[in-house]
């Protein structure tokens, strides 16, 4: 057994058997690197060995230390059990493909899943030029269908010609694409952006913006006015790229969009601009009393037991890719709140999609009737539940009940409440929603996607709804362009809006 006081890097060389070689600050180390790239078929090429000079630096930082580890790893000694940095078995670390050979077709993609999607793409996504019959109703104002005949034209075509600027497959021929260039010209540049970002996650590099810091002292406070103030505050490494901007804020959108408006540091307020309505100001404040309570002065012995709050339930209701996030993402949630305890219950029958490996479903028993999945070891401040079931059948049962607006909020990442194919999945769901009387967030990809479900709520509730958040862009949108492989026109941004609502109060009055 070692003695506590025993530094990290002694400990692992005793673990291993292998006696540590001491470096001094003059020292230089000869990292030799190979790359391989794909384009054109050109034959691997190989960088010689160049000398690096080896720095030493030493920082405080008010989140966990960092040490490294005897294979130059950094390994970041605060983390949560079961939440460190770990690289896939079997994967190896070799770069494929360096920052600047990252744009290639994507039917000449040096990554075979790039290559399927191009063919996933061909055979579904249809020609966008006006000379073409319509598919589909156009679902907004800039649909390219709406520039479409119902009647007359062409027979529709599946795109087959790729794009030389932006590699995606967006016409079905080049005469169409050159006809109609200046509407693509719109957005070739996003679409292009897209291509690079796709092959960056896949190049085989080392991704530092993905290891995230550990929990923050309690008197250090976070700016929550964008993302750079947030990353600087929080401590994150450095992002000097707007790619690796754009890949972390993909992730990490999903909790801190929650915590931005739940946080008593939160941007959306009562002031001009600030899009926070009185109803909002009522509802947020039980919820940040229990998210930001007063000092108790508990401790470790017998004299400073406390009793402590029941923890903060997070209903993420129509839950998709959200609920696959590494957990260490969401674990970024409770950091902001170290005072606090959450359970995030995932809902809905696509909660789990493409995870069967990771967790097989739960049989249904009498002990467990709908088969949740729970995870309570993720960390001490965070319990998540996964339902592969509607929400109106929990809550009929009297699943959750009941339901506090000082513990209790509900989170719908990109509803579609008003979009014509997925409204009819609400009509149950949201009168149920309402009588709660639990606050109601809600993310769109833009800001017509936004008051088009808007106006859905309040035209089917008959005006029982009480706006808490005015409809607006969201401050800690994903900042990475998303594709529709069913439509390469239509290009998105994760979580780019966000409003909020609740079932209507009504203030009981004495009438003399």
């Amino acid at each position: 057994m070692w003695s506590s006081y025993t530094c990290q890097r002694c400990l692992a060389s005793l673990k291993t058997g292998v006696r540590p070689q001491l470096q001094c600050a003059s020292q230089v180390r000869l990292s030799p690197q190979r790359w391989i790239s794909s384009q054109n078929d050109q034959p691997t090429k190989s960088r010689l060995p160049t000398a690096q000079p080896l720095l030493t630096k030493r920082s405080v930082s008010s989140t966990a230390r960092r040490y490294q580890n005897i294979a130059g790893d950094v390994v970041q000694s605060g983390t949560s059990p079961g939440l460190e940095y770990t690289h896939a078995p079997g994967v190896s670390r070799r770069v494929l493909l360096q920052p600047d050979n990252l744009f290639h077709s994507f039917s000449n993609s040096p990554s075979p899943d790039i290559r399927r999607r191009a063919a996933y793409m061909k055979q579904h996504a249809y020609c966008p030029h006006p000379d073409h019959r319509q598919t589909r109703q156009p679902t907004t104002p800039d649909d390219p269908e709406a520039k479409k005949s119902s009647t007359a034209g062409s027979p529709p075509a599946h795109v087959r010609f790729e794009c030389p600027d932006c590699g995606i497959p967006v016409y079905c021929s080049e005469d169409h694409w050159a006809d109609d260039y200046e509407s693509h010209l719109e957005i070739c540049d996003t679409l292009r952006q897209i291509n690079e970002d796709d092959h960056d996650l896949r190049s085989g590099r080392v991704f530092p913006e993905f290891k995230y810091p550990g929990p923050q002292l309690e008197g250090a406070l976070v700016n929550m006015t964008n993302w750079d103030t947030f990353l600087y505050s929080r401590e994150f490494e450095a992002i000097n790229a707007d790619r690796s901007m754009r890949q972390v804020t993909r992730l990490l959108t999903y909790p801190i969009t929650i915590g931005s408006v739940l946080t008593e540091l939160s941007p959306y307020n009562i002031r001009r601009g600030g899009r926070l309505t009185t109803e909002g100001l009522k509802s947020l404040s039980a919820l940040r009393y229990t998210l930001h309570p007063p000092l108790s002065g508990g401790g470790g012995d017998i004299k400073g037991l406390r009793l402590n709050p029941p923890a903060v339930r997070i209903f993420i209701v129509g839950a998709r890719a959200e609920s696959s996030l590494p957990r260490e993402v969401w674990a970024q949630l409770t950091h902001l709140f170290p005072r606090a305890k959450f359970h995030i219950i995932f809902i809905g029958p696509e909660s789990m999609s493409n995870r069967d490996d990771e967790f097989p479903l739960p049989p249904r028993t009498p002990s467990n009737p709908y088969g949740a999945i729970v995870e309570d070891r993720i960390s001490g401040e965070l319990k998540i539940s996964t339902y592969v079931e509607y929400y109106h059948t929990l809550h009929k049962a009297g699943h959750f009940y009941p339901y506090d607006p000082y513990f209790d909020c509900f989170m719908l990442f990109h509803p579609g409440l008003g979009h014509p194919a997925s409204s009819h999945e609400w009509e149950e769901t949201v009168p149920l929603l309402l009588e709660t009387k639990v606050p109601i967030l809600a993310t769109g990809y833009t800001e017509w996607d936004m008051q088009r479900d808007l106006k859905w709520v309040q035209d089917k509730m008959g005006g029982e709804v009480d706006l808490l958040l005015e409809p607006g862009e969201n401050k800690f949108r994903s900042l990475r362009w998303d594709l529709n492989d069913l439509d390469p026109q239509d290009i998105s941004c994760g979580n780019w809006g966000l409003w909020g609502f609740r079932g209507k109060r009504y203030e009981t009055t004495r009438k003399d």
